[in-house]
This record gives C-alpha cells, sequence and structure tokens, in this order.
C-alpha cells in the first residue's frame, strides 16, 4: 500500500468511537468537576486506558478544546438570532452575555482561555477557538462604533476580557446577583460613547 493510500484511510471505527465516548464523558466531568476535573477518571468512564485519551487528546486543553467545540453551536444558533436586533448597541450588549455565559459553561474555564487569549501561542489548541471569539466581538463592536454609541478606542479583545473576567467571578462566587448586574452596567457603560442608558434587568 502507498503512502497516499494509508493517509487517506478513514480512521477505524473503534478509534471513532473511543474518541466519541472520551468527548462526551469528559463534557460531562467538566460540568460537573469543572475545568481541573481527573482525566483518569474520564478515561476510566469512558472505557479506555489513559494512553488512549492522550493519543486522542495530548493535553487537558487539547481535550477542552474538542468539548467546546461541540458546544459551539450554542454560539452558532445564538448569532443566528442576534441577526434580527437591529440596534447594534443592543446585538454588542447581547452578545456581551452571550460570551459571558459560555464562558461560565465549566468552573475554572475562564482561566485557561485567558492564558491562550494572552499568549497566542498556536500550539495551544485554545488558541484558536479565543482568535474565533475575539473576531467575532470585534465585528459586533465595530457596527457598534460605526452605527451605534461604542467607543471608537475600544477594541475586540478588551470586551472579550471583560466578558470572561465576570464569568471569572460569577465562577468563583466572590460577586452576588446585585455585583455582577452593576459590573455588567459598569462595563457596558464603559465602552460606551453615548449617555448612560437605563440599568436593564438581566
Amino acid at each position: 500500500m502507498s503512502t497516499g493510500e494509508a493517509e487517506g484511510r478513514k480512521p477505524r471505527a473503534d478509534v471513532l468511537r473511543n474518541r466519541a465516548s472520551i468527548l462526551e464523558v469528559a463534557q460531562r466531568h467538566f460540568l460537573a468537576h469543572g475545568f481541573g476535573t481527573s482525566l483518569e477518571s474520564v478515561a476510566k468512564e469512558a472505557g479506555v486506558g489513559p494512553g488512549t485519551l492522550y493519543r486522542h487528546f495530548p493535553t487537558r486543553e487539547a481535550l477542552l478544546a474538542a468539548v467546546l467545540q461541540l458546544r459551539s453551536e450554542e454560539l452558532v444558533a445564538r448569532r443566528a438570532e442576534l441577526t434580527q436586533v437591529a440596534d447594534p448597541d443592543e446585538a454588542l450588549r447581547q452578545w456581551m452575555r452571550t460570551l459571558e455565559d459560555y464562558f461560565s459553561a465549566f468552573s475554572g474555564l475562564p482561566e485557561p482561555l485567558m492564558v491562550a487569549a494572552r499568549e497566542r501561542e498556536p500550539e495551544n489548541p485554545l488558541t484558536l477557538p479565543c482568535d474565533n471569539l475575539i473576531a467575532t466581538t470585534e465585528e459586533y463592536l465595530k457596527a457598534a462604533q460605526l452605527k451605534g454609541h461604542a467607543r471608537s478606542s475600544i477594541r475586540g479583545y478588551d470586551l472579550f476580557l471583560a466578558a470572561i473576567s465576570v464569568a471569572w467571578l460569577k465562577g468563583t462566587g466572590a460577586a452576588d446577583d446585585a455585583s455582577l448586574t452593576a459590573l455588567r452596567t459598569i462595563v457596558e457603560t464603559g465602552y460606551s460613547s453615548g449617555s448612560p442608558r437605563q440599568v436593564r434587568k438581566r
């Protein structure tokens, strides 16, 4: 068999099953125990050995990136909904809350994402997802800068960090509902160049 034929072969069915099982179990464990969950426990429940898990996902970040990809449909659906929002300021505000909810999916999720966004290392599997989220945030921000009231000095990266910071505070339990509402208002009025609007219930 030629090299080209070998490279063109589809993965074996058991390899695909193992990967799917690992991802399904990992998602449950991340939800229940956070980013620091035991990968050995994930492998055991998935019915594979640790070596098999690490062959599919060499690092914890690689496993997290794959699980987040499974959950990306939520963001796609949310973006589709936001196309119906005519006010660019409101669309940006809703996208910011979408980011916050996404970053709050797992306990401890903000930390590895902040590291990936800051260091921008190509070998980190979380770098690309962060870059995509920052780029999408930039799109909503640009629309608000052009036709809304967002300050021209603000960057999509700044708002990405703002949303992930609020999510981090939520995850630590350091901020109650009133504080979270206040923080969201501070962020919103901070990037707005217009007069402060009436605080919405969130």
